[in-house]
């Protein structure tokens, strides 16, 4: 299959599925649009949406309460480590909380023992209670950082195990989904809700959950110390606490949309630099720097806007409740000196009611704070469950295939396949295969050859018609059954990051390196492999940029020779090799393929004219069909593709 066939077959996808590559120019005036294209939201390794812990308020989750509630049902599994670090962390905050009163009591002492002193009836502070006050203080303030640590430990632990989890499910999701889903979805989608949203998940369990477990219990203990202390002062305290909402709420409202807008360009810039980074030998080759660069700076300078006014409107959430909260702090010095000129409380009551109040405001500004982490964690919690929501492929069957008794008969009954339902590419695809026979498909770019041997292979299901393989109909297979069946040769040949050994032995794990040793002389590649630094043992880069695009397809025509497959597809495999390794590919194969049934898709006709039959497809449809020799005689479409081919080249 040429380039440009698959180019064709995945603009037909891409335009079935709605996407469409991004605009060079500039960016548009309003917001992008979501999910097309290759525009990521908040794809990985790109920018940061500010330091760990930081509160990035994003977008609203489309249902808070039932994500919430799937969130629950995962940490269920751990309610009883959470039920202990809920404890520990009512009780770190309770034995901190006690203090100021004890505080205060000692300060009371403190007091009346220098009235006496002034009185001249002598210093009567009672300094054994003022010790043993101080050591329990000491021993509360000892034991709330023991609690503090313990449920720090556990929640940890928690965290992790969901973030785990999660990770887990969407990896196995991942494997489940049909491939129809990833031609809708940029990977750096998918990958953003991998990293990014797990993240924000396990953040907001790691940190916020027991936030607001210290915060609510040391509201409510407070309220209880400062009750205790004065009902009245505790009234004027809390009178602030409509003024101190009506602000947050006014803040929040405003900064809300700057921050949905802020993650939204942070998702587009991510997919701008992405893509420009990974196509950026095209980028040089078309003189597309400057376009690539105002694109950029288009984004860069929404994502500043949108940033500068989220994080300015969310700054003065701090100095607002400082003022309210200082507001508060004026009146309540100002009632408890009238309440003490008056004997109505003691000097220690009031500075631990001082103390009370100072600290008040500051859980309640973390539960502010927290309203937005929840926000944003729902958002990220609902995508991660959509995709683990997403519908997977049709169950398979419990009966396995015993790999030995397949022969390779293959027959394709009136096939029918379109990626999108509307837009049918394979209309009517019907032929038989005997076993052991060498199938060419030829036609123009387009006509859906690759299609075919990717329904073969079941990476798609068809929309009618059915497939059989040794009598089995594939759709009642198990697809792990089924591609066990099957070696493929792609003209894309995909390699991992791992060494040579491990990348020619994928798939085939219990083959030894003897094995793999075989295979790449067969498929003419040993003796390039040893003249690398390291032989066998050299670790190939992500890209796999330390050996050639040729040299990379020998190591994919190795795999397939050291896998010994029943049932042979090659997809143009030779197209990168140079003509004199081809020859001896080609040899070499001749020595594979025999006894095999084999699919060969080729765009140089002279490739295959050795085949048993030669498929001619255009349009989706047969046209013509018959060996090499045959088809030249019928002076068809066939032999129309294989004299231009002569005359264009001259190789023939």
């Amino acid at each position: 299959m040429s380039g440009n066939e698959s180019g064709n077959e995945n603009a037909a996808r891409n335009g079935a599925s709605g996407g469409s590559p991004p605009p060079s120019g500039p960016a548009p005036s309003g917001p992008p649009p979501s999910g097309g294209g290759r525009r990521r939201a908040g794809g990985p390794g790109g920018f940061g949406g500010g330091p760990p812990g930081m509160a990035m308020p994003g977008q609203k989750s489309k249902d808070f309460k039932g994500t919430m509630l799937n969130l629950l049902r995962y940490v269920a599994e751990y309610r009883v480590r959470i039920a202990v670090v809920i404890m520990f962390a009512v009780g770190s905050t309770v034995f901190g909380i006690v203090g100021p009163r004890i505080l205060g009591n000692v300060t009371t002492k403190l007091f009346e023992g220098m009235l006496a002193y002034f009185a001249g009836t002598g210093l009567l502070t009672d300094f054994k209670y003022i010790a043993e006050r101080l050591l329990l203080l000491v021993g509360l303030y000892l034991t709330s950082v023991l609690f503090s640590y313990v449920q720090a430990i556990v929640m940890s632990g928690v965290s992790m195990g969901i973030t785990y989890r999660f990770r887990k499910d969407i990896s196995e999701k991942m494997n489940r989904l049909p491939l129809s889903y990833y031609d809708k979805q940029s990977h750096g989608e998918v990958l953003s809700r991998i990293t990014n949203d797990v993240d924000t998940i396990s953040n907001t369990l790691n940190q916020s959950l027991t936030q607001i477990i210290t915060s609510v219990t040391m509201v409510l203990g407070i309220i209880v110390m400062m009750l205790s202390i004065s009902w009245l002062m505790t009234l004027v305290s809390l009178m602030v606490l409509p003024l101190s909402s009506l602000m947050i709420m006014a803040v929040v409202k405003r900064s809300q949309k700057h921050f949905r807008r802020q993650q939204e360009y942070l998702g587009h810039l991510n997919g701008h630099v992405e893509e420009t980074y990974t196509g950026h030998n095209l980028v040089q080759v078309f003189n597309r720097e400057e376009d690539v660069t105002k694109t950029f700076s288009s984004y860069n300078e929404e994502l500043y806007k949108s940033a500068w006014k989220s994080q300015f409107l969310s700054g003065l959430m701090m100095p607002l409740m400082g003022f309210v909260g200082n507001l508060g702090y004026v009146v309540v010095c100002l009632l408890g000196g009238y309440l003490a000129v008056k004997s109505t409380l003691k000097v220690g009551d009031i500075q631990a009611f001082i103390q009370y109040t100072r600290s008040f405001m500051q859980p309640l500004s973390q539960i502010a704070n927290i309203s937005n982490i929840l926000q944003s964690t729902a958002a990220a919690a609902e995508r991660v469950f959509e995709f683990l929501d997403e519908d997977e492929e049709p169950e398979e069957s419990s009966e396995p295939v015993d790999r030995a008794s397949i022969q390779g008969h293959v027959r394709f009954e009136h096939v029918k396949f379109g990626y999108n339902p509307d837009k049918i590419i394979i209309h009517d695809f019907s032929t038989l295969v005997e076993p052991g026979k060498r199938v060419a498909i030829v036609g123009p770019t387009g006509a859906g050859k690759t299609t075919i041997v990717k329904l073969l292979m079941r990476f798609y299901d068809l929309n009618g018609g059915a497939i059989y393989v040794d009598g089995h109909n594939i759709a009642n297979l198990r697809r792990g059954d089924l591609r066990g069946l099957f070696g493929m040769v792609l003209q894309d040949a995909w390699l991992y990051n791992a060494s040579i050994m491990e990348n020619i032995r994928y798939g085939n794990f219990d083959k030894s390196d003897e094995d793999v040793v075989k295979a790449a002389k067969a498929a003419r590649c040993d003796e390039f492999i040893r003249q690398l630094a390291g032989g066998y043992d050299m670790i190939i880069n992500e890209e796999a940029g330390n050996i050639s695009q040729g040299q990379k397809q020998l190591l994919t025509i190795a795999r397939t020779f050291l896998a010994d497959p029943p049932v042979l597809i090659l997809d143009e495999a030779t197209s990168s090799v140079d003509t004199r390794t081809e020859v001896l590919v080609q040899q070499a194969m001749g020595r594979l393929l025999r006894g095999r049934t084999s699919f060969i898709i080729a765009h140089r006709l002279s490739t295959i004219r050795d085949a048993d039959v030669i498929l001619v497809m255009k349009d989706g449809d047969i046209i013509e069909q018959g060996s090499h020799d045959e088809l030249l005689a019928a002076k068809g479409f066939y032999a129309d593709l294989y004299m231009s081919q002569f005359e264009n080249r001259g190789d023939e």
